[in-house]
């Protein structure tokens, strides 16, 4: 027998631990190899697709299936305004309800109360914000508003949704239709 050269001795409480000792009692350890390379073509591929898919004017309009828009030849791109939607059902702005078609149409008035307050509220947001900004000259209000009505609603509700824009101080009236050009697939956009 060959002499060995004794080692370092733990104590009691060390002699049996998988570091120090020489016991292997315990719990199996686990481990987990993670694939570095498969990790980065995923994520390439993740990036890649959120790249394609990103607008960078961004979503001016959100198009519902209850709003069917008319189309449009001479048109311009939608710029971001205030976004008043008008269907069979509805009329509501910001996703907010402000009327019911079938209201409307009884009540012989020509405005809208509730789109007007909420169209006057969204002005005062929008002078106090730039004032606290240092409003500059690009800063100052110019009553735009895009108007997305389905192509079946009746005129007099248009009227009324037109008008109670005016007197809340929306001048600068837009209409968002479908772009008709030839064979290529229809988008958005506004008509003056």
């Amino acid at each position: 027998m060959a002499i060995k050269s004794p080692g370092k001795r733990y104590g009691k409480r060390l002699e049996h631990s998988k570091v120090f000792g020489h016991g292997h009692h315990g719990k199996k350890g686990t481990y987990a190899d993670l694939l570095i390379t498969p990790l980065v073509d995923m994520f390439v591929i993740i990036v890649l697709f959120l790249i394609a898919n990103f607008s960078a004017t961004g979503e001016v309009l959100m198009m519902t299936k209850d709003i069917q828009l008319p189309e449009g030849v001479n048109v311009k791109e939608v710029e971001m305004h205030p976004v008043v939607m008008v269907s069979n059902e509805q009329v509501s702005i910001s996703g907010t309800i402000v009327g019911r078609v079938e209201d409307l149409v009884k009540d012989e008035y020509l405005n809208i109360p509730a789109l007007e307050e909420k169209l006057r509220d969204m002005k005062k947001q929008f002078e106090d914000l730039h004032a606290m900004a240092g409003g500059g000259e690009g800063n100052t209000f110019k009553g735009d508003v895009n108007i997305q009505a389905h192509k079946e609603v009746e005129f007099k509700i248009i009227k009324r949704v037109m008008f109670s824009c005016a007197t809340a101080g929306y001048g600068n009236i837009n209409f968002a239709v479908l772009t008709k050009a030839g064979d290529a697939p229809a988008t958005a956009a506004a008509h003056p």
